[in-house]
């Protein structure tokens, strides 16, 4: 029997989006979920749901791809609208993949891709998950240390593993005994990727246009945000230390059809510090249950 901490096996593929290369992994079968991964320091698809993948597809085809920038999809993400070009991306994947609709479970970067592809094409997403998601009051405030830290990780002395362990034990964990040292050692190999440091995907916003990019990225100034139909559930961390958890009062203010749930004594990373809780609220909230 496959437990939320066990990988079943998965099928594996790259796949032409428009003029870029995204790779992802797919098992089970029901009602697609597209799982979505955040955004720190040698992320990827699998990776970040490596607790929640097998409970999952117990009842859903749960597809989990590698985010433009990210893990085997290719490099480079626009500075200029960097959750537009995710949002785009992955909405060409559903193309590929032949769905016209799909379910998104989207973590921080990932969240943010989530919130603004329903933003932009409602039809195309069933209901969503949300956990910490980026772009909530982003400009209302100075980023959290959390945040710093993670926009930091290529700039200065490069990255490192040191800086790699910091910002995950110190911001992103409530408990930094839950992340073993081999998810530590396997992020900072990929953070390390020559293509990655050469075009970082997640880079804090500059030049003449930074504060256009800024607005374009804080949802909450987003008119559409009041009329998006799309059923959503928000998880959020009650010790988040990179994303405020006021975003999920903010979302739960501002969104028609939104559940909000509290996280005691999590981090940012919901689906992996609470995985047995996220499992079973996120299975219960895709299918209706409520």
């Amino acid at each position: 029997m496959t437990t939320h901490t066990e990988l079943p096996p998965m099928r594996g593929r790259l796949l032409d989006v428009a003029d870029r290369k995204i790779f992802v992994a797919e098992t089970g079968d029901g009602p697609p979920v597209l799982l979505l991964h955040g955004g720190g320091p040698g992320a990827s698809g699998v990776s970040n749901y490596s607790r929640n993948i097998g409970a999952l597809a117990k009842e859903y085809r749960v597809i989990v791809p590698d985010l433009p920038g990210y893990g085997r999809s290719s490099k480079g993400v626009d500075g200029a609208d960097p959750f537009g070009y995710l949002a785009d991306g992955i909405r060409g994947l559903l193309d590929q993949l032949g769905l016209e609709k799909a379910h998104l479970v989207g973590n921080s970067y990932g969240g943010a891709c989530a919130l603004r592809l329903a933003l932009d094409t409602p039809e195309r997403v069933d209901r969503m998950v949300l956990m910490g998601p980026g772009g909530i009051g982003t400009t209302r405030a100075l980023p959290t240390p959390g945040l710093n830290s993670l926009l930091n990780y290529y700039s200065g002395d490069g990255p490192s593993r040191p800086k790699l362990e910091k910002f995950i034990r110190n911001h992103l964990v409530f408990n930094a005994a839950d992340v073993p040292d081999s998810v530590i050692d396997a992020r900072y190999r990929d953070s390390i990727d020559p293509e990655v440091v050469a075009a970082p995907p997640l880079r804090r916003p500059s030049g003449p246009n930074a504060l256009r990019t800024l607005w374009r990225m804080d949802f909450t100034r987003d008119a559409r945000l009041a009329r998006l139909p799309v059923p959503t559930l928000v998880l959020w961390g009650a010790a988040d230390r990179v994303n405020r958890p006021s975003g999920g009062r903010m979302l739960a203010e501002r969104l028609p059809n939104c559940d909000l749930y509290m996280v005691a004594n999590t981090g940012h990373w919901v689906q992996f510090e609470r995985a047995e809780l996220f499992n079973r609220l996120c299975a219960d909230f895709l299918a209706g249950r409520r």
